[in-house]
């Protein structure tokens, strides 16, 4: 009997020394219900994204999402059925994180949506939502968090929500987590920049992993520079899940491994969710308030990539405003186009914002800092080398004049009334000008 009770000791001790627990992570799904195209293949698709984190749930991982669960003005289907998915992630989900776009239809319709959930959305520095768990498995405390990043009060104009200074909730999360609750490891699941992500892991020390999200990043695990954070990044729409374990040695964080997971035909189909996607798919498309969303627009003889869907944009945006050189955000190319027939949907898919083209002369000594402070997050049309002596019309979108590079963009703005999608609409089928 002493014998048998040393050896179950013995078990358990060793179980203690090595302990793994899974991770498993999406973002900025953004309504986006049905397999897309990628230039890799096609991607995405909530039934097949159900049917794997299910399978994993109920192995014991623990699931996340990192917010932008709709997406207002396209998809369709967003527009159509808002939150309908949420509650189908009732059982999986462990938290969601709080997005930009999650209440897009209002901070009512979002506390509809939040009461049918049986997982939390979390944000420290939303006020009105928690802002954190504590979850264990396999004998280890795993604190989780999520943030809204510093742009939030600019893109949420949503009465009612209100929101502190990220890193500082940050540093407060994170000491309750360490010193109250006694996590064993600390993981921010979302919703902030990569840029952030990685000033905050610098600033913010005590947070093991942070789960990427809002930059639509697709970025394998990697441990952030000058820090002990590791990073990992599934990008946009279920392209892809990230796969994460904590290994834990003697009750201590020792290992993280991870992968980026493709969402695509090899993962089965949770066969409950994709008949009711199917079934509500043809509704939508036979909506005489969506339908003609459906129709062909044009055709392309050839697939776009995002780079060049951005490169032929940017010039007609010149081409409008009569400019030198051109700016967008990468945020407003979001996926590329198949050859053949071409849909407003689809056309919505790869740029879901209809912003307007906004123009202006600014002297060349201006434009070098306006493209230095943008350079890195946008596409830009024009001469290679800017002449600081002379002045340049530029053409912009009225995100980056009014809201993303405001302070840097400083000129007389010109309204031109031409929406950046409607002008690549109307020359669909055209050769490049």
């Amino acid at each position: 009997m002493r014998r048998l009770f040393l050896l179950l000791l013995l078990v358990t001790v060793s179980a203690v020394a090595d302990t793994k627990v899974t991770l498993l992570h999406f973002s900025d799904y953004h309504s986006h219900a049905l397999p897309f195209y990628t230039d890799r293949g096609e991607r995405g698709g909530i039934a097949r994204a159900v049917g794997y984190l299910a399978r994993h749930k109920r192995r014991g991982a623990l699931v996340f999402s990192g917010g932008d669960m709709v997406n207002k003005g396209a998809p369709a289907w967003s527009d159509k059925y808002r939150c309908a998915e949420w509650p189908w992630l009732n059982g999986i989900l462990d938290a969601m994180a709080f997005g930009n776009h999650d209440a897009d239809y209002g901070l009512p319709e979002f506390e509809q949506c939040r009461e049918q959930l049986r997982y939390p959305v979390l944000s420290a520095n939303t006020a009105g939502f928690k802002p954190y768990r504590v979850f264990q498995r396999n004998e280890m405390k795993i604190g989780v968090f999520a943030l809204a990043g510093s742009d939030f009060p600019q893109l949420v104009k949503v009465p009612g929500l209100t929101f502190s200074d990220p890193v500082a909730a940050a540093r407060e999360t994170v000491r309750k987590l360490r010193e109250d609750e006694r996590a064993d490891a600390v993981v921010m699941i979302g919703h902030q920049h990569s840029e952030s992500d990685r000033e905050m892991a610098k600033s913010v020390p005590g947070i093991d992993l942070i789960l990427g999200s809002h930059s639509h990043l697709e970025h394998e695990l990697t441990q952030i520079p000058g820090t002990n954070t590791w990073f990992i990044s599934p990008g946009q729409y279920l392209t892809y899940i990230s796969w994460i374990e904590l290994h834990f040695a003697g009750g201590k964080l020792a290992a993280i491994d991870g992968a980026l997971v493709p969402v695509d035909a090899r993962m089965p189909e949770d066969r409950t969710i994709a008949t009711r996607v199917a079934k509500m798919q043809r509704e939508l498309e036979n909506d005489p308030q969506y339908s003609e969303l459906f129709v062909p627009i044009g055709s392309l003889d050839a697939a776009l990539s995002v780079e060049a869907l951005a490169t032929r944009t940017l010039e007609i945006m010149r081409s409008v405003a009569r400019a030198e050189i051109a700016l967008s955000t990468r945020s407003s190319f979001r996926r590329p186009l198949a050859a053949g027939t071409l849909t407003l949907e689809a056309l919505r898919g790869a740029m879901p914002y209809e912003n307007e083209i906004i123009a202006c002369t600014m002297p060349g000594t201006q434009l070098q800092q306006f493209l230095k402070a943008a350079g890195e997050e946008s596409y830009v049309s024009g001469p290679a080398a800017i002449d600081p002596a002379r002045n340049y019309r530029v053409a912009t979108t009225d995100y980056v004049a009014y809201v993303a590079y405001k302070d840097v963009f400083l000129c007389e703005k010109e309204r031109t009334g031409a929406k950046v999608r409607e002008e690549l609409r109307k020359r669909i089928g055209q050769a490049p000008q």
